[in-house]
């Protein structure tokens, strides 16, 4: 079945009673300052935008006029650059974007599902949870491109295999470390991995570290530095794997979470530590290597990961599932996913048994 349409939900920014005005929406300057910021000037972010340049100042001066401080410095022979102000809208901008994606993709999955099963000739559809991975998107992409029915939640990994076992869906994603704390992370899934009734479906091998400013000013190495009184830190989500990893590190290495500044403080993305660095608001934080790459940021690799699918033996040869994995191990999925930063495409889509993944 071919979907006729494709939900997507986004992130809206607005302003309610700017100078008697209701509801001003700040998506027109948002997109402009991003364009200047990258082409590093007013033409070049016309072009981007498609806007002539009268109308491009107009939406700045408005919002110059309604903020009370300039957007933009403009200086002979450097060109333009943003102000502070414009800098900090735009770097908190990319940060909701970041800190919403999975949730927003996640209900627009859930929404596209409840509406295509009220149409003609609806199909069967299989039920994804998974903690958030750029593998997961990019298969989400391949997955709607050929009109198979997958419905999304972005769960952490426990949560997922608990819903398996519960089935509530009928496929769930995992990360375990290789090496030295593999073992410990396999432990907190070994209630939902029953050997008898699950098979694995391999995804991909991932980079996973800390990231840091450009040229790593604070000359962060490794876990030990976390509990330095100069190194800010941005940890994940209570119940994520990233989170337990990092305090299976910390314990290895002798220190406390307690010595860590910033560990309570929190994000629900590998994109949104990114952000929340890239901005400034703290030094160092642990993710995939992809999101580093993607902000600019320079990155120190701690552990490779295997991000999995858990799957019900019974489930295994049922039309949907053969449809997915041709999708998974297709040469147009694999191709993308050896273009991000940090992923090996070596074996993905491989069916495994526990015992073959986990020796």
């Amino acid at each position: 079945m071919t979907y006729k349409f494709q939900l997507s939900l986004r992130p809206q920014w607005s302003l309610d009673g700017a100078q008697d005005e209701q509801d001003v929406s700040l998506g027109s300057v948002l997109s402009l300052l991003s364009a200047i910021d990258t082409t590093g000037h007013i033409a070049g972010a016309c072009r981007a935008c498609g806007l002539s340049y009268r109308h491009a100042w107009g939406v700045l001066r408005r919002f110059e006029t309604i903020f009370g401080t300039p957007l933009l410095i403009t200086r002979r022979r450097q060109g333009t650059q943003l102000s502070e102000f414009a800098q900090r809208l735009l770097w908190a901008n990319r940060r909701i974007e970041a800190r919403l994606a999975p949730t927003l993709e996640s209900m627009a999955s859930e929404l596209q599902e409840e509406l295509e099963r009220l149409l003609p000739r609806a199909a069967p559809h299989l039920r994804l949870h998974a903690s958030h991975g750029f593998a997961v998107e990019a298969m989400m992409r391949h997955v709607s491109r050929n009109g198979l029915g997958l419905e999304l939640r972005y769960r952490t990994a426990a949560e997922a295999l608990a819903a398996l076992e519960h089935r509530e869906c009928d496929l769930a994603g995992f990360q375990v470390p290789c090496g030295e704390f593999e073992s410990v992370i396999l432990e907190a899934y070994r209630p939902w991995l029953d050997a008898d009734e699950y098979m694995l479906v391999y995804l991909s091998m991932r980079n996973t570290g800390l990231f840091v400013q450009p040229g790593n000013p604070k000359r962060i190495n490794g876990i030990a530095d976390l509990a330095r009184p100069d190194v800010r830190f941005v940890n994940r989500q209570i119940g994520s794997s990233t989170r337990h990893l990092i305090k299976a590190m910390l314990e290895r290495a002798g220190l406390s979470t307690n010595q860590v500044q910033g560990y309570e403080t929190s994000e629900f993305t590998h994109m949104a530590i990114a952000a929340h660095i890239a901005s400034g608001m703290a030094d160092t934080g642990v993710g995939v290597e992809t999101a580093a790459r993607r902000f600019g940021l320079d990155f120190i690799l701690l552990a490779r990961e295997r991000y999995f699918f858990a799957v019900r033996k019974a489930d295994m040869d049922t039309p949907a599932m053969r449809e997915l994995l041709d999708v998974i191990r297709g040469p147009e999925y694999i191709g993308e996913l050896d273009l991000l930063p940090g992923y090996d495409v070596v074996d993905v889509g491989r069916a495994m048994t526990l015992k073959e993944a986990f020796p």
